[in-house]
């Protein structure tokens, strides 16, 4: 049995005192009922052993109620989130099912606990979690939004608890963590005190003598600055008194991340930043006047001090996507130092504060782009109610339109919703795209035509004899992808035309017949092409029979060169006898392939195994040899469009008299018997011999290979036929 998770005294004496000031701040939301089911499922975790401390030794009960503090306090969950928060870590060890959950706390906590699952799971691909596309997965993954906002919290706590840790590199990797995942998703959801928190935080555990030099630095800085403040507010104020407003005035120090950033982007020291401070001006206005104040408070004070035209910042007239709404603008004070002054009124200051816990106060507000939008129908549903349970049926539809898919390396990519493992591959590079036969989705092997979903992990299966083609175009999804289809199209294109024209030059000189390009144009003309690329891309393709536009092209050349006039006839006596199958081989160019042929270097092809009865061809290798391959051999359309030039046209003589090596592919159910049942077959064939069996089964299936010597491809044939009608032989096919 394992060893159960004990609570120091100061640990007890915690997470008695987070209990009580939780169910203060919950009174209303949270029954009493809850609190005793919520009390047995963490005891029973607790007593099962299986609840366990973290790598850094914390106590996951009193981590629980203190990222349960964070979220009521600073984003403003209440009873769902603060549950699901609680129980997360007792469904993570299998203490307690979601299934339970949803039975004593409803179904939205179980949503939310589902969501937090969901996204570990997304850890376990190592994502390069600093890329912005992987902040946006993990907003389309969590569905329901307070998932998102209990990670922050969540992270936000364990910064605070990690101090003192003798683990080093794992508080090295959640720091990193936090100033790149979860500072920018505060950030998104205007959280900007968690977001300035975490980020001072992870530079104090990242860049310790940094953080601590300008800690030290603005300490020492501290009256001289306040009292600086003072100097510049002081007539600040007097002329905004003047003017009836009302308003209240503070001072506020950058934050030492903030500072850093500066010092690292101006190359400078600290003395060096001179805005290291802003005045924040914060009127009492009713909404309908906020922005005539706003600009009265700014013409006022840019008539007192100078300002810095390139320093002004409207977020009045266009917010800023998050909903901050705030006039900046920067002037030079007394002694000629420039002071940061921010205008805006109580609603969007506490907007600015809290974020996403401000808006359900105030009305949305006007944004424009897929996550702007996205949050701003967040902003809305929570005007419908006085707090943030008013999502438990908000779904995020935000990424409907895009999907986030990881690499085999762990880095994401963005693609249009329904795109495919064809969008995939082409994204990578178009070579891969070029040649893609498939995929694989989380390890299981697709089509090129699969769908991708969000957070799909994706490898691309290549062959070197596949080719883009037309109806790819139908396929995919991406603009990127379709364009790289229509050049590789363009390019085979080009290529086949080429091709072509080559075909029929050497077959003319082949015939010592002359290429004229004047005839040749009538030729094409005559065949009902416009373009002379498009009658040598169908000849490439092998659309039109070069042959019979040879024979076309001699009469259109005997006829514009006068070459059919008649001639006095001549005594048979003049002819001599000539072979029909001599001279027909003579006239195409034929290799004929016999047993007896002599003068000529040839071989049968290792890559098609050709046999007497195949369709073949000859193909002249460098050493001057001719290699004999099947007119279906796999690397024949390669050879032909490489090195048509090279190939010569090939048949057999007289009867297969020669045994060749065949292998046959044989799948079927692997019944008792089945190997004797394919093996009598064999050896009752007259002139067959089988040379080798080779079985293999696997999960009620066998395959195997089995190499025979045979004469033609007529017993082949029949070979196949007589397998093939075996009891539980699915399949025979030549290789």
């Amino acid at each position: 049995m394992e060893e159960k998770l004990i609570f120091t005294e100061q640990e007890k004496e915690a997470a008695e005192a987070l209990t009580s000031e939780l169910r203060e701040k919950l009174k209303g939301t949270v029954q009493e009922d809850d609190i005793l089911k919520l009390r047995r499922s963490l005891t029973d975790a607790v007593n099962s052993g299986k609840l366990m401390r973290d790598a850094f030794g914390l106590n996951p009960v009193v981590n629980a109620l203190q990222t349960a503090k964070i979220a009521i306090e600073d984003i403003g969950l209440r009873r769902d989130g603060v549950m699901a928060i609680m129980l997360y870590d007792p469904v993570s060890c299998s203490c307690i099912s979601l299934d339970d959950v949803e039975t004593d706390f409803g179904s939205g906590v179980r949503n939310i606990i589902h969501g937090l699952v969901k996204i570990q799971e997304l850890y376990k691909k190592n994502p390069k979690i600093e890329s912005e596309n992987f902040r946006n997965l993990l907003l389309s993954f969590a569905e329901d939004m307070r998932v998102i906002l209990i990670m922050i919290a969540d992270r936000v706590n364990l910064m605070r608890q990690i101090r003192d840790t003798p683990n080093e590199e794992a508080r090295h990797e959640v720091s990193e963590e936090a100033s790149y995942l979860y500072a920018p998703l505060a950030h998104k959801l205007g959280l900007y005190q968690l977001k300035s928190e975490l980020e001072d935080l992870s530079l104090k555990y990242l860049e310790h003598d940094a953080y601590y030099e300008i800690k030290e630095d603005l300490n020492a800085t501290k009256r001289a600055r306040d009292a600086y403040i003072d100097r510049f507010i002081g007539p600040v104020k007097a002329k905004l008194e003047a003017a009836g407003l009302k308003f209240h005035i503070k001072g506020r120090t950058k934050s030492i991340h903030s500072i850093w950033q500066k010092m690292k982007k101006q190359h400078c020291g600290f003395n060096g930043i001179y805005d290291l401070f802003a005045i924040r001006i914060i009127l009492d206005s009713p909404q309908e006047k906020e922005k005539m104040q706003c600009w009265q408070v700014y013409s006022i004070i840019t008539d007192m001090y100078q300002p810095n035209p390139k320093r002004l910042r409207d977020w009045l007239s266009v917010p800023k996507s998050n909903g901050y709404e705030s006039l900046h603008i920067t002037v030079l004070g007394p002694e000629n130092k420039w002071v940061e002054v921010q205008i805006r009124t109580e609603r969007m200051d506490e907007i600015a504060e809290h974020g996403l816990a401000a808006h359900w106060r105030y009305k949305g507000i006007k944004a424009e782009g897929g996550l702007d939008d996205w949050l701003a129908s967040i902003r809305s549903a929570l005007e419908a109610g006085n707090d943030l349970e008013v999502m438990d049926q908000f779904k995020s539809d935000l990424y409907d339109k895009e999907i986030y898919v990881f690499t085999p390396k762990g880095d994401l990519l963005k693609f249009p919703k329904g795109a495919t493992v064809l969008d995939f591959a082409y994204q990578i590079h178009s070579k891969i795209g070029n040649s893609c036969v498939g995929g694989k989705i989380n390890g299981k092997n697709v089509s090129l035509r699969t769908q991708l979903n969000s957070g799909d992990s994706v490898e691309i299966v290549t062959s070197a004899r596949q080719q883009p083609k037309i109806e790819w175009l139908k396929i995919v999804k991406s603009s990127r992808a379709k364009s790289k289809i229509r050049l590789a199209l363009k390019e085979m294109q080009v290529k086949n035309g080429n091709y072509g024209r080559e075909m029929i030059e050497r077959r003319l000189k082949n015939r010592k017949i002359e290429f004229d390009e004047g005839v040749m144009a009538h030729l094409i003309k005559h065949l009902g092409f416009k373009e002379a690329s498009e009658f040598y891309q169908n000849v490439g393709e092998e659309k039109l029979d070069i042959g019979n536009i040879i024979e076309q092209y001699q009469a259109e050349y005997d006829h514009d060169h006068s070459l059919n006039d008649n001639k006095s006839a001549e005594s048979a006596q003049n002819f001599e006898y000539e072979n029909p199958d001599e001279e027909k081989a003579r006239s195409e160019d034929v290799l004929v392939i016999d047993k007896n042929l002599k003068g000529i270097d040839y071989s049968l092809a290792n890559c098609c195994h050709p046999i007497y009865g195949d369709p073949i061809f000859g193909f002249v290798t460098v050493s001057g040899g001719i290699k004999i391959h099947r007119t279906d051999c796999p690397n024949a359309p390669e050879l032909r469009k490489r090195y048509g030039y090279r190939i010569v046209k090939a048949r057999w003589s007289g009867k297969g008299e020669s045994q060749y090596a065949i292998t046959l592919r044989v799948i079927g159910n692997d019944d008792i018997g089945i190997v004797s049942n394919i093996t009598n077959v064999i050896s009752k064939e007259e002139k067959i011999i089988m040379r080798s069996i080779n079985i293999d089964s696997n999960d009620g299936l066998f395959s195997g290979n089995l190499v025979v010597l045979l004469e033609d491809t007529s017993r082949l044939s029949a070979l196949m036929k007589k397998l093939r009608m075996i009891k539980g032989v699915k399949e025979v096919k030549r290789l």
